[in-house]
């Protein structure tokens, strides 16, 4: 299915435009160049998480929807690049707890430079235009976080060809 920008739904409009102007700014490759190595596979969702605070391999498998042994796999590689510790829990000894070393704290501030630096498009914005899009953006996360959960690919009819 190949959707223009011009399409006749103003719904797929939107979407498509926007998601042209958020991948047209994607610092992926600045980030991994900055870092040494790239947060994909699940990594940096996890790390980003750990900011938060410590968190047992469980509680951020059930957090990301993924299991125990490919959680392991994405703290080990975390671990491997000096990100993230395991500690013993201290209520049971039994479990461990994921925490950020300060090389995880300074790379999720490195992160964070990178990423939250808003476009030249953007800072161009004259001010009643930036809030109209604060507006907007932030009516669109309201109403996501409130929506219920899309369903999964597989429970989808089949597009027709």
């Amino acid at each position: 299915m190949n959707v223009s920008a011009r399409s006749a739904d103003p719904v797929q409009q939107a979407w498509v435009l926007m998601h042209r102007f958020v991948e047209a700014h994607n610092r992926r490759g600045e980030l991994a160049a900055a870092l040494g190595f790239r947060l994909g596979g699940g990594r940096g969702k996890i790390l980003f998480q750990l900011r938060e605070g410590p968190a047992t391999l469980r509680e951020l498998a059930d957090a990301n929807g993924v299991d125990a042994p490919y959680t392991t796999l994405i703290v080990d590689k975390l671990e491997a690049h000096g990100l993230v510790e395991r500690r013993p829990h201290p209520d049971d000894r039994r479990r461990k707890l994921v925490t950020l070393t300060a090389a995880g704290h300074a790379a999720i501030a490195t992160a964070d430079t990178i990423l939250l630096r808003p476009p030249p498009a953007i800072r161009e914005l004259p001010a009643e235009d930036l809030g109209q899009l604060t507006g907007l953006l932030t009516r669109l996360l309201e109403a996501d976080a409130a929506a219920p959960e899309e369903p999964e690919l597989s429970a989808l009819p089949p597009l027709d060809s």
